[in-house]
């Protein structure tokens, strides 16, 4: 069978039912032939694997042009990684009469000009709406490791974002936003580590310090643990996959605080999909403490 003809123009990028027609490719072939739907009357090559800026694309290809990326989208376009990207977050104005696109989460507003971000193609809001938006739909903790992440990034700061809320007035995911000011950690270095440290928060521990280098009495630096507990030398970290592929390096790290007297417990993925009461108790109990609730 002979192969359909693929014109080169459209093995780039998403592109339009119409945009197809000029070459000559009617609906019916894009059915069948060596083509991807992934939005409405959008399509692309098979040949081209899914990322996040063909999404992106193709949302561009389908609203209208004063569409504003959000969320967890517009972090995405400031430099963050996002668990995940699988639905673009946008926002139209507030007169705009659009309200659904498949694989496109709309809501609409009336944005400040200085709330938006113009580059290249994309506007998309800046990070301290970003967080916003992401603290509307998403969990303290989630609203937590988001602004964490934007921190550590250098993004933005704790005083510039508490400014930002105060100038914005109140809107749905504000409060959120602010309580999770209260607990955010520009040390900390990735998601999980904010998941474990909020676990331990929620659970009502108390805060423990992150990303503290630990020294010996003649000062010479042992280690750095992820969260730490300097009264009861307690080191906490979380294993993910950077720590599978420097165990010899951890191992070495681990001895030389176990042997000036740390405690280091360390837990995984595994953990924190698991018994999460469990860390909670483990935790407590080499603080000397008791937990009586549930973990958050």
């Amino acid at each position: 069978m002979r192969r359909a003809w693929v014109p080169p123009e459209l093995k780039q990028a998403p592109f339009s039912v119409e945009m197809a027609r000029e070459f000559g490719i009617t609906s019916g072939q894009l059915c069948r032939g060596p083509w991807r739907r992934i939005a409405p009357r959008v399509h692309v090559w098979r040949g081209l694997r899914i990322e996040p800026e063909m999404l992106l694309e193709a949302a561009l290809l389908t609203l209208p042009p004063d569409v504003v990326f959000s969320g967890y989208t517009a972090a995405w376009l400031h430099g963050l990684e996002p668990q995940s990207l699988t639905k673009t977050e946008a926002i139209l104005p507030a007169t705009s009469t659009l309200s659904v696109r498949t694989g496109v989460s709309l809501s609409r507003a009336s944005l400040r000009d200085r709330d938006i971000v113009v580059r290249g193609r994309y506007r998309f809001t800046t990070i301290e709406r970003a967080l916003r938006d992401i603290a509307r739909r998403h969990s303290l903790t989630e609203t937590v490791v988001a602004t964490d992440a934007a921190l550590h990034a250098g993004l933005t700061r704790l005083d510039k974002l508490s400014d930002w809320l105060s100038e914005a007035g109140t809107y749905p995911g504000g409060g959120r936003l602010r309580r999770a000011l209260l607990h955010a950690e520009p040390a900390s270095e990735s998601p999980m580590e904010s998941r474990l440290r909020m676990l331990l928060v929620l659970a009502g521990l108390p805060r423990p310090m992150a990303q503290v280098t630990v020294r010996d009495r003649h000062g010479r630096a042992l280690g750095r643990p992820d969260l730490y507990y300097p009264e009861q030398r307690l080191g906490i970290e979380y294993d993910g996959a950077t720590h599978r592929t420097s165990l010899v390096a951890d191992s070495r790290r681990q001895n030389r605080l176990l042997a000036a007297g740390i405690t280091l417990l360390r837990f995984t993925a595994a953990d924190m999909n698991g018994d999460r009461d469990a860390i909670v108790r483990q935790v407590a109990g080499l603080l000397g403490l008791r937990v009586n609730s549930a973990a958050a």
